[in-house]
């Protein structure tokens, strides 16, 4: 079975949360912005998985604005490779405008951006759940709480949740991934 590059959930919001997997081509160590001071933290090469949100209807804090956000690096770095992808899958499931792309190139913000930023570091799959419905925190939580993952840094890509960790690494096979869209549903169906 093939793992889509891009999976949505859903169909009535313009708004969501959202999983990447990440891979990482090569070991570095990074600062993550202010993260902790601006600490230096090692990563290793391998998967990685960041769940984030974007609650908005319209503008930069949609979901579709967001993810290919996400998939675009500062300056004249090329994009990630799924960026042209998602934009086109975006466009056909009507999951924002016909215009996506950062009005004013990318800055670096939120701690995932550093790491996105690497032309090391690739957006490999989108998972992308369209709801109104704040369910980030929960889905970082059973992420956390897989034995499959681990927590590189506590806190580190949640700072609106504290006690949460929403950048983790992930050490699991293609069939943990080729079921990861259903385990995400199972937690959605969960009552919190």
């Amino acid at each position: 079975m093939k793992i889509p590059s891009i999976f949505i959930i859903g169909n009535d919001s313009q708004a969501g949360t959202y999983i990447l997997r990440i891979h990482l081509k090569q070991e570095t160590t990074l600062q993550f912005g202010r993260f902790k001071k601006g600490k230096l933290i090692s990563l290793l090469a391998g998967d990685y998985v960041y769940v984030g949100s974007a609650l908005s209807e319209k503008g930069a804090t949609s979901l579709s604005r967001r993810l290919v956000r996400h998939a675009t690096r500062t300056g004249h770095k090329p994009p990630h490779t799924i960026r042209e992808k998602m934009i086109n899958r975006f466009i056909e499931c009507g999951l924002g405008p016909p215009d996506l792309l950062p009005k004013r190139g990318k800055t670096l913000h939120w701690n995932v951006d550093f790491l996105l930023d690497l032309q090391s570091a690739e957006i490999v799959n989108i998972f992308a759940i369209r709801s109104f419905e704040r369910l980030e925190n929960r889905i970082a939580k059973q992420l956390e709480n897989d034995p499959h993952t681990e927590i590189i840094e506590p806190g580190l890509g949640a700072n609106d949740a504290p006690g949460n960790t929403h950048l983790l690494r992930v050490q699991a096979d293609y069939t943990w991934w080729a079921s990861f869209a259903d385990n995400v549903m199972a937690v959605l169906k969960k009552t919190p």
